[in-house]
C-alpha cells in the first residue's frame, strides 16, 4: 500500500480486508499519468459501483424511516443529499483529501479541495466498502457519515423542496389554488434553445425565468416569484 489507512479505518470503523481495495479509493485518473506502471487503475470505476450503492441505500434509508412522503418527495430529497457539495463535505469532514494520490498538475491546481474528485473519492469509497464488506456495512456508513445531523434536518424542514414546488405549497396553502407557466419566448438553434418563462397567479407576473429548458426556466421563475409575493 502506498499510503497507511489505519488511522481512516478506525475513523469509519472498517477494517478492510483487501487492502488494495482501499488504495484504490484514492486513485484519481491524473495520478496515471505519471504513472503508468501502477498495479491498481483509477478510483472511476469505484465510484460508478458506489454511485449506485448509494442511490439504493438512501431509497432504502427513506423508505423505513419515511414511510408517509409521496413519490416525488422521496426523488426531491434523494436529490438533495446525494448531490456534489453534500458527498464533498462528508468526504472533507473525514480527510479523504489527506489519501488521494493526484498528478502534479492535479496537486498545484487544488485538486485536494475539488469538490467533484472529493465527491467521486466518497462514492468509490462506499462501493469499496460494499464489496469488501456488504451492503448493511456501507448501509451504517453511509447513515453516520453522510446522513447524521443532515437528511434528518432537511425532510424534517422540507428543505428538499425545489422553488418550484415551495411556490406551489404557498400558493395552494394560502389561496386554495396553483400557480401557472406560460413559455413567453422560444429562440436559438433547435440543439441550444433558449426558453423564458413566466410564472403567473390571477393573471398577474410573478417572476420570470430564462434557461435552456422549460423546466429549468420554470424553477427559476419560480426563485424570482418570491421577491414578489406580496403583490398578490
Amino acid at each position: 500500500m502506498i499510503g497507511n489507512y489505519k488511522a481512516l479505518e478506525k475513523k469509519i470503523n472498517v477494517n478492510f480486508q483487501d487492502d488494495n481495495l482501499l488504495e484504490n479509493v484514492f486513485i484519481h485518473r491524473s495520478y496515471l499519468n505519471e504513472h503508468k506502471n501502477s498495479h491498481l487503475p483509477s478510483n472511476e470505476r469505484l465510484e460508478f459501483l458506489g454511485d449506485s450503492v448509494l442511490s439504493l441505500i438512501t431509497s432504502v434509508y427513506l423508505f423505513k424511516k419515511y414511510q408517509k412522503l409521496a413519490e416525488g418527495d422521496y426523488t426531491e430529497i434523494k436529490s438533495s443529499i446525494v448531490k456534489t457539495e453534500s458527498l464533498a463535505d462528508a468526504a472533507d469532514g473525514l480527510g479523504l483529501n489527506e489519501y488521494l494520490l493526484l498528478s502534479h498538475g492535479e496537486e498545484k491546481g487544488g485538486g485536494r479541495d475539488n469538490k467533484n474528485i472529493l465527491a467521486d473519492c466518497f462514492e468509490a469509497l462506499i462501493g469499496a466498502i460494499f464489496l469488501d464488506q456488504n451492503f448493511e456495512k456501507a448501509y451504517q456508513f453511509v447513515s453516520e457519515f453522510l446522513f447524521k445531523g443532515k437528511l434528518d434536518y432537511i425532510v424534517e424542514n422540507k428543505l428538499y423542496l425545489s422553488a418550484k414546488s415551495k411556490l406551489q405549497e404557498y400558493i395552494q396553502g394560502k389561496y386554495k389554488t396553483i400557480p401557472t407557466y406560460k413559455v413567453l419566448e422560444e429562440k436559438g438553434p433547435e440543439h441550444k434553445r433558449v426558453f423564458r418563462v413566466g410564472v403567473f397567479f390571477k393573471n398577474k407576473a410573478l417572476g420570470v425565468g430564462i434557461a435552456l429548458s422549460k423546466k429549468h426556466a420554470e424553477e427559476k421563475a419560480a426563485q424570482n416569484a418570491f421577491a414578489n409575493l406580496e403583490k398578490i
